[in-house]
């Protein structure tokens, strides 16, 4: 769990309008997000996995027909 080390600004009504975060812990929350997005785009790709595999030399080959 990242700590965190908020400060807000207020805007004229003294509502909280901005959030102000040390640039340290700003790239934490950017690299767990990424990280999160990694782990949904592997779920998405596994469950739409049909089991369908070939060698890379033949879809390296295939590649190459279908391209030119």
């Amino acid at each position: 769990m990242l700590t965190l080390h908020p400060q807000y600004i207020k805007d004229a009504s003294g509502k909280r309008s901005m959030v102000v975060l040390p640039a340290a812990e700003f790239e934490s929350i950017i690299q767990e997000l990424e990280e999160l997005e990694d782990i949904r785009l592997y779920d998405k790709a596994k469950k739409e996995d049909t089991g369908e595999r070939m060698l890379f030399s033949d879809y390296l080959s295939r590649r190459k027909a279908k391209n030119g």
